[in-house]
């Protein structure tokens, strides 16, 4: 599955940002040998299911130079693909294991995407920073992302959260409902028929 395909459907790609997730790929797959970045099974889908579904949220992020917070980043999917593609934004990743994190490094200096790269576990605070948007993919349930955004949520009322979730979303958002409150917008996935993208606003706790 090539390129082309990822043309196709993020057809708001810049030409210039192409190239650079063509770096991006070529390094996945050079650094995958050596570190289980992905899975394996998908390597030969890439381009669709870590590259297009991490660009299908740029469209989402309205506002311009925001600071970004890419929960639990792994290989960089969702955040770094949308730092190649919105240089104005100001990302911060958020990732426990150091091998993941000098992958996102590498990338970051290969692609020239300036990034913020934190190696430590979510729930530990970051100094001094709040973000205005947090993205996630493929972390944990929603109930458990709203706790990780909480705190911020209540020292930064305009948060927004994009989240990529698949087909169980519904029980996730009933499930996240009997402990906080929130404002949720679904947008249909590319990908995947059965997945959608959670826009979140308003979070706060159930007292």
């Amino acid at each position: 599955m090539s390129v082309e395909v990822f043309k196709k459907l993020c057809p708001y790609v810049s030409r210039e940002s192409i190239e650079k997730l063509e770096a991006y790929h070529a390094l996945l797959l050079k650094w995958q040998k050596a570190i289980n970045l992905v899975s394996p099974k998908t390597l030969n889908e890439a381009w669709v299911r870590h590259f297009a579904d991490s660009a299908q949220i740029a469209p989402y992020v309205s506002r311009e130079s925001i600071k970004v917070a890419d929960l639990g980043s792994g290989a960089g999917f969702a955040g770094l693909v949308l730092a190649i593609m919105r240089p104005d934004l100001e990302l911060h990743f958020i990732e426990s294991d150091e091998r993941k994190c000098q992958f996102i490094r590498t990338v970051s200096r290969e692609t020239n995407a300036p990034i913020n790269v934190h190696t430590q576990r979510i729930e530990a605070p970051i100094e001094g920073f709040v973000p205005e948007l947090v993205t996630a993919r493929a972390l944990a349930d929603l109930s458990a992302l709203c706790g990780f955004v909480l705190p911020w949520a209540e020292q930064n009322s305009s948060l927004e959260c994009l989240f990529l979730k698949g087909a169980r979303y519904e029980e996730e958002i009933a499930a996240a409902r009997e402990n906080y409150e929130f404002d949720a917008q679904i947008h249909q996935s590319i990908t995947d028929p059965s997945a959608v993208i959670l826009h979140l606003k308003n979070i706060s706790a159930k007292h």
